[in-house]
């Protein structure tokens, strides 16, 4: 039945686990690939006369906000592998 979970709440099937993520590796892959832009944005503005300024910009606040993460991980690190166990 199910409207059972809702009237009963033990009757509902546990929740899953939630998944392990090396959240560095996400933070790093995310960063390097602004990085990525930033230089391919670099290289249309400067080789190619291309204006594209408000383009870099947004690629220097993903980088930004890349190494905002990154250190937020390393320092919140111990909290969530202390929820790990």
């Amino acid at each position: 039945m199910k409207i059972a979970p809702i009237i009963n709440p033990d009757v509902r099937k546990s929740s899953p686990q939630p998944a392990q993520v090396d959240l560095r590796k996400v933070f790093l892959i995310g960063t390097g690939l602004w990085v990525l832009a930033t230089a391919i944005c670099a290289i249309l503005m400067l080789v190619f006369d291309f204006a594209i300024l408000k383009l870099l910009i947004i690629c220097a606040a993903g980088i930004a906000t890349g190494i905002v993460l990154l250190l937020w991980e390393r320092f919140d690190r111990r909290n969530y592998r202390r929820l790990a166990d």
